[in-house]
């Protein structure tokens, strides 16, 4: 048994996702109600989890001229009709996994840079978590512009977050460079495709795994830590 002299240090699960990615939100998902079984342990595994900004469309415009199956129908090279079966499907699994209502009739694509750097604006005042649920409801739940300032400042408000001061980091690109920072890290960790989940610095996870492979991992990655601390 362990005490607080002698616990292990936490687990450490880095995140890389986008906030336009229906599977980084199902992922977010099954991660949280994945630890939420491993914290009825006995020994219950103790997690620090930070998200990190990753873009699968940068050249996606601000202000995209249709919809979320347009978007996706010319991105891949598929019919409005296949991509409109494609947000079906991925809507059904949303809230079959994950008890997520998306709304892809509502949504608005847009490029998420800005929203990423909200993100990181957010963990320096203690809010990254959040921000970060709260920016996925407003793009697949609410319908809600989340490339535009104004709305991030509104939607960053509204997690406790000082808008002024959100406001001003967002027109001076004050964290664009550590945008920039995370998505090289993920190059150079050789990740293509989110969500990807890195555990400890030494495991890595892709996609939107099932709750029950969390609760695994980080049961096994527990014992690790308690081996090496005992």
């Amino acid at each position: 048994m362990t005490d607080a002299q002698t616990s292990p240090a936490p687990i450490r699960i880095d995140v890389w996702s986008d906030i336009a990615c229906p599977w980084c939100y199902i992922g977010k998902r099954n991660l949280e109600n994945g630890l939420a079984a491993a914290a009825q342990d006995e020994d219950a595994p103790q997690v620090e989890i930070t998200y990190h900004s990753f873009e699968l469309s940068p050249d996606t415009p601000v202000d995209f001229d249709g919809s979320s199956a347009d978007f996706l129908a010319e991105h891949k090279g598929i019919t409005r009709e296949q991509a409109q079966e494609m947000n079906d499907r991925v809507a059904q699994i949303a809230k079959d996994q994950a008890g997520l209502q998306y709304r892809f009739d509502l949504q608005q694509h847009t490029n998420t840079v800005k929203a990423h750097e909200l993100v990181h604006f957010a963990k320096t005042h203690g809010k990254q978590l959040e921000m970060k649920e709260r920016l996925l409801s407003a793009y697949f739940v609410e319908g809600r512009h989340v490339g535009r300032i104004d709305e991030l400042v509104e939607l960053a408000g509204s997690v406790g977050l000082d808008e002024a001061a959100a406001r001003d980091a967002l027109e001076n690109d004050e964290f664009l460079p550590a945008v920039r920072q995370d998505q090289a890290q993920a190059q150079a960790y050789g990740i293509n495709g989110v969500p990807f989940f890195v555990i400890d610095g030494k495991y890595g996870v892709s996609g939107a795994q099932p709750a029950d492979a969390f609760t695994q991992v980080v049961r096994q990655v527990w014992a690790e830590h308690r081996g090496e601390d005992a």
